[in-house]
């Protein structure tokens, strides 16, 4: 990292950043075209997931080159200045690679649902046979990961 006083190296608060962020951006890469696209996630201590339709390009993809990139960021803004070159993004990111794995147990597609619903409510949720059938869940296993601070 070009700015290692932006660095931040302890693992405490990479986690705590991926606890704390909503959307993660996942990048794919087809035939050398990139694909990026934002999904709700959850985390486990180890290995990030998210859910899809069982068709679509990012499967499509996925099932030919299971290599990803991740980026989650939280506290977003701006550090102003009075020169106009001088400004600068406020954040806590971090960035990462990893394999993308389907996840087929019914019982283990459930409890990441289950975790990645309750990101945003407390309420409790059935998910209907149909609904699961069609439901792909993707766990990502985390290869390497790093994180950059900045105005915060």
């Amino acid at each position: 990292m070009r700015r290692k006083e932006r660095e931040i190296t302890d693992r405490k608060e990479i986690d705590q950043i991926i606890s704390l962020g909503k959307v993660m951006h996942l990048a794919l890469s087809d035939n050398n075209l990139p694909f990026l696209i934002p999904v709700f996630y959850a985390y486990d201590g180890t290995s990030l997931y998210f859910h899809s339709a069982k068709a679509g390009t990012k499967i499509d993809i996925l099932k030919r080159n299971n290599n990803v990139c991740f980026e989650i960021s939280v506290d977003n803004g701006i550090v102003e200045s009075d020169m106009a070159c001088d400004f600068e993004a406020k954040h806590r990111t971090i960035i990462g690679f990893g394999k993308a794995q389907f996840v087929e147990s019914e019982d283990d597609k459930i409890a990441v649902l289950d975790r990645i619903v309750s990101q945003f409510t407390d309420k409790k949720f059935e998910y209907p046979k149909g609904n699961l059938h069609a439901t792909a869940v993707i766990r990502i296993d985390i290869e390497s990961i790093k994180g950059k601070k900045h105005g915060v």
